[in-house]
């Protein structure tokens, strides 16, 4: 069936308008109905942070996502079209999509006078329908609400006191749909007080004419804690008229927070078609975030964002990569070694504390990489004897290999530590596996052994024991004689 073109055709069809808030609040109604996901794609928030959603957009509230950086906030507020209409008509040619049936520009106002049933009308999709800002310092009210235009004055031969003259900002232009706000924080008082009347009677005022427009608009804002001191803050007023404040996150269980990393990170090479990340390789990445979280020489006022295992996951695959295609091997396979070379994808991704200053980003890096193989080697190797490994060490044995040697180099050097590739049995990797992979398996074992400070690793050296030397026997109680008791 055709579309209606004109006003007329359009009061003939079905089509009701409605506020964009009751759009929201229809179509979420209608998802939840059909059991369909709310938020596709968002990890680990269905018992938390969703909810909280649902109750505001049920309760037609503008509302804000509090959180720290990396907490997925930009991407659930862009995940709101979704609720949105296909499309919606609106008045041909209007810079503010003014609803065919309450026209709220000048300009359409009159043409609707002129034309009448007649009016052209066109569809505006839902992507077109989410206008997003990042406040900066340097935004003004203008940007933001609209102000003169001195050359459509010119150009129309209007006064400077017409409607006709008005360059609208982007909330008029968000008009029927979604308006975004990130770090809020960082928008100027004076701006955030522009958005008062928006928010509470549901109209703008441009600079000084005498003019009302009751926009439809839906305001969604985001802002990090640690911006209210650092950077700005969100006035109370402003506050005040904001209807639901929503606390977001970190992913409270590795499980979810390894599903976020490996849906976000780029592992799917083409060239690289025989690429493997091992699931304990997986669990190491994922745990630094954990650990990182926890370390009291990074700032936690800061946080440390989802970004980083996905940015590390990503660097360990390229290193693994880079190692293969030096040694024209078909297998690439990533190692604890890897994780060790992404260091650069790590240490831009946390605030240090004066502790962590002296000590060095790049040590307090790995400090936690190893803090973290050591969380997912108990996991694995709880009650399993490593004794026969440790002592082939402590008997003088020491292993040492490039990082960039060739997989069968370093297989070789590994058999010859009595039972180590063996236990790496118990991460699921078996005797026929790719070399590669059970490479993978014996290095872990001995970067866990070393997390658990049972040997030593330096660059000189590579593994090795310390030797210790013997405690000396214990002295004899020999009885003080009289002389020697006076004395003391």
């Amino acid at each position: 069936m055709a579309k209606p073109q004109t006003i007329g055709e359009l009061k003939n069809s079905a089509y009701r308008s409605r506020g964009v808030k009751e759009e929201l609040r229809s179509n979420l109604i209608k998802k939840m109905g059909k059991g369909e996901p709310i938020f596709p794609g968002i990890v680990g928030y269905d018992d938390t942070v969703v909810p909280q959603i649902i109750n505001a957009i049920l309760s037609r509230h503008n509302f804000i996502l509090l959180g720290l950086r990396g907490q997925a906030k930009s991407r659930i507020l862009r995940s709101l079209i979704t609720l949105l209409d296909e499309e919606i008509p609106y008045l041909a040619g209007c810079e503010i999509h003014d609803d065919p049936f309450k026209p709220i520009c000048r300009i359409c106002h009159d043409r609707l006078r002129e034309q009448g049933d007649a009016t052209p009308i066109a569809y505006l999709p839902r992507e077109q329908r989410y206008v997003e800002k990042l406040a900066t310092p340097d935004v003004t009210i203008s940007d933001m609400i609209g102000d003169l235009d001195p050359i459509k004055a010119a150009r129309g031969a209007h006064a400077l006191s017409s409607e006709l003259t008005i360059h609208y900002g982007l909330l008029p232009r968000a008009n029927r749909g979604i308006f975004a706000i990130n770090e809020l924080p960082d928008l100027a008082g004076k701006i955030q007080v522009g958005l008062f009347n928006i928010m509470q009677e549901g109209d703008v005022q441009i600079k000084g004419y005498p003019i009302r427009l009751p926009l439809d608009v839906m305001l969604v804002f985001t802002a990090n804690p640690e911006d209210y001191t650092a950077r700005g803050k969100i006035i109370t007023p402003l506050k005040d008229r904001v209807g639901s404040e929503i606390r977001t996150h970190y992913p409270a269980t590795l499980e979810h927070a390894m599903a976020i990393t490996a849906q976000e990170a780029w592992t799917d090479r083409a060239e690289s078609r025989n690429l493997i990340v091992p699931q304990f390789v997986r669990e190491v990445i994922e745990s630094i975030a954990f650990e990182a979280r926890q370390e009291k020489k990074i700032d936690k006022r800061s946080g440390v964002s989802q970004r980083m295992p996905i940015s590390c996951l990503e660097n360990a695959v390229s290193n693994a990569e880079q190692r293969a295609l030096r040694n024209h091997e078909s297998h690439v396979v990533a190692r604890l070694v890897d994780v060790y070379a992404a260091l650069p994808s790590l240490t831009g991704k946390f605030e240090l504390e004066y502790e962590g200053e002296l000590k060095g980003a790049d040590n307090v890096a790995r400090e936690i990489i190893r803090q973290a193989t050591a969380r997912v080697f108990k996991k694995y190797f709880d009650g399993v004897p490593m004794q026969s490994v440790v002592q082939w060490f402590e008997l003088g044995g020491t292993l040492k290999y490039p990082e960039s040697a060739p997989v069968e180099e370093v297989h070789r050097q590994l058999k010859g530590i009595h039972g180590l590739v063996e236990k790496a049995e118990a991460l699921g990797v078996k005797r026929g596996d790719d070399a590669a992979l059970r490479v993978a398996g014996a290095e872990f074992v001995l970067e866990g052994l070393y997390a658990l400070k049972k040997i030593s690793r330096n660059e000189e050296l590579g593994f090795f024991a310390e030797r210790r030397p013997p405690e000396p026997p214990p002295e004899e109680s020999v009885p003080m004689s009289p002389r020697r008791r006076n004395l003391n």
